[in-house]
């Protein structure tokens, strides 16, 4: 093994152990955090708040996706906010009306206008009552005076109807109406407190996705979950620690107006001798308005000790179950990144087979007695198929499997047919020269423009030993030609060893200046049809029974001659038709016939016959 597969191993060995050794931290089962009792046994829905950011924190942590295990603390956590803000709001309408605002000069010259509308307005309501009473009971003329003061004080009641409204508007944005305040705030109760019995907390549907992707997202969620929780949480506790600090204040102040308005020893002896039915004077009027002021406000403050301490109750009620929800939702993201390290494991898991792999198949590739290059392509091909496979696991870890397993197949089936359109089109060609007009292993075919002989023909490729050309020496060149067999359905080929594969050859004289050239252009053209009359019978008989017809009078395969002066004598050509396996042994006679014409001698040897090849 090279230093830097070894190297690579090492690494991978250690982040497996690593993720493994998460794996097995993370999947510890862990125990619910139990719910307190009187989270269990209290399930009251009551109303909203004044400042509605914990019922509204609640109403949207409510509204986020959630699993069984959540749901009873979401509405636990409804529960307590809508609680907490009825009784924010009980305390804001007792504070409205203990403490009214202020009146501006502004307000107070809107007040007395209201209170002058007001008073003509009860003055026109007992006025349209009597009106309507009299007219009942009258008769005649006087029956239509008083239906007509009855008309005129139903306008006048109508007017000032709309001066007390305007007024009270007036009055209201001045800020001087702590009634109207109260009837907003109470509108305001009844909507929040709608919108809350209206919410149900529904579980989400758990859909178990696999892959790292899918692993992630899953735990960002439950990490911004988490965080709106952490959130929810500290302010429930600061509202708790702020409702604290104003309780403890408000008591310090009736423990400090306790004592201040504490009797003296005498004041003590005289009210207890007032008590026992002694004849001292009873206390005045203004004492006793004092005395009964001073007890409301007492009672008022003990009420609002009393929703104080509910509060504080309900906001550490709701710190606590957000803390039990954040456990909850902390269990959930304990089980996805349990999951995730299982992924990565096996990423690792699959990369340190690879590297194992790879380094086996180099030694094992190293004994073999194979040639460098057989060794080097196997290593390559193997090398390349092992990185294949494993990617495609990898991204499977990744991604998961498919959702779509159909529509994803018919996609890759269709992409795969597109680019492999070629070893398709011949795979398909293979079968068509297999067929009757096809291509056999030792034939001489022409494909593309190259000609040579078929020495392997396989399912996708054929392959010929490249020839020269056929009018040339027709020798093989050492070249192997590999074509794919699409050329089988797409193009075309010739072959020219089948039946009735026939081909025209030629055959070129030149005689010298000064020598007469029809005596040896009839000889050669006797000899040339000599030896090609039983082959263009044949032939001719061959192409008429391919055409399936009888009118093939205009085509001969008799030979054809031709001359034509060149430089320094003349040209003889002579073309006639062949054999194309039959082709070199005729072209041999028929070149020798010629040059023992051109040394003038006697007797012309006789050309074999086209069918019995002789070696040249």
């Amino acid at each position: 093994m090279k230093m830097k597969q070894g190297v690579a191993a090492i690494t991978l060995l250690v982040l497996l152990g690593a993720a493994v050794y998460e794996f097995y931290r993370t999947g510890r089962p862990s125990s619910v955090p139990a719910q307190s009792a009187k989270i269990a046994s209290s399930r009251q829905a009551q109303g909203p708040i004044v400042d509605q950011t914990p019922l509204l924190t609640a109403q949207r942590l409510a509204q986020m996706p959630t699993s069984a295990e959540e749901k009873p603390l979401a509405e636990e956590a409804l529960r307590l906010a809508d609680h907490e803000m009825d009784l924010a709001y009980a305390a804001a309408e007792r504070d409205a009306e203990a403490h009214p605002p202020a009146l501006s000069a502004e307000a107070k010259a809107i007040e007395e206008r209201l209170k002058k509308s007001e008073d003509a307005l009860d003055a026109d309501h007992e006025l349209v009552a009597r009106l309507t009473a009299e007219e009942a009971k009258a008769t005649g003329a006087k029956k239509d005076a008083l239906h007509d003061q009855l008309v005129l004080a139903t306008a006048h009641q109508e007017e000032h109807q709309d001066e007390v409204d305007d007024a009270k508007e007036d009055l209201e944005r001045a800020g001087g109406d702590p009634k109207s305040r109260i009837e907003a705030m109470m509108q305001e109760h009844k909507a929040s407190s709608a919108a809350t019995d209206a919410l149900h907390v529904t579980v989400s549907a758990a859909t178990e996705e696999r892959g790292l992707i899918h692993r992630f997202g899953q735990w960002l969620a439950l990490h911004h979950k988490q965080l709106l929780l952490w959130k929810a949480k500290q302010e429930a506790e600061s509202s708790a620690a702020a409702l604290s600090a104003k309780h403890n204040a408000l008591e310090a102040q009736i423990d400090a107006r306790k004592k201040s308005s504490a009797p003296s020893g005498g004041q003590a002896g005289a009210s207890r001798e007032a008590a026992s039915g002694g004849n001292h004077a009873a206390p005045s009027h203004e004492e006793s308005e004092a005395l009964i002021k001073a007890a409301k406000q007492r009672a008022t403050d003990q009420k609002a000790l009393a929703s104080d301490d509910k509060q504080i109750d309900d906001q550490k009620q709701l710190a606590e179950n957000y803390g039990n929800w954040i456990e909850t939702v902390a269990m959930k993201q304990r089980a996805v990144i349990h999951g995730a390290l299982n992924g990565a494991s096996f990423i690792l898991g699959i990369l340190l087979i690879g590297v194992f792999f790879d380094s086996w198949l180099e030694r094992l590739l190293g004994k073999t007695s194979l040639d460098r290059r057989q060794v080097e392509t196997m290593r390559t091909v193997t090398r390349v198929s092992v990185q294949i496979f494993a990617v495609l696991f990898i991204l499977l870890v990744i991604f998961g499997p498919p959702s779509q397993l159909g529509t994803i197949l018919g996609l890759a089936g269709a992409g795969l047919t597109v680019a492999l359109k070629d070893f398709i089109v011949g795979f398909l060609g293979w079968f068509v020269l297999m067929g009757k007009n096809g291509v056999r292993l030792g034939d001489w075919v022409e494909i593309n423009g190259v000609t040579g002989e078929v020495v392997e023909l396989g399912m996708f490729h054929t392959v010929l030993l490249e020839t020269g050309n056929w009018t040339d020496s027709s020798h093989p060149t050492g070249r192997r030609v590999t074509f794919t067999n699409s050329y089988a359905i797409e193009g075309h080929y010739f072959n020219f060893s089948t039946s009735g594969q026939w081909m025209w050859d030629e055959l070129q004289v030149v005689l010298p200046t000064g020598q007469d050239p029809y005596p040896i252009i009839d000889a050669i053209q006797k000899k040339v049809a000599e030896a090609t009359t039983e082959t263009a019978k044949q032939a001719e008989q061959e192409w008429q029974r391919a055409a399936r017809t009888k009118d093939m009078s205009s085509l001969t395969a008799a030979p054809a001659i031709n001359v034509k002066p060149v430089i320094g004598g003349v040209e003889i050509s002579v073309r006639y038709i062949t054999r194309a396996n039959e082709r070199y042994q005729l072209r041999a006679k028929l070149n020798q016939v010629a040059v023992d014409l051109l040394g003038q001698k006697a007797v012309l040897p006789e050309a074999a016959p086209a069918s019995t090849p002789s070696s040249t």
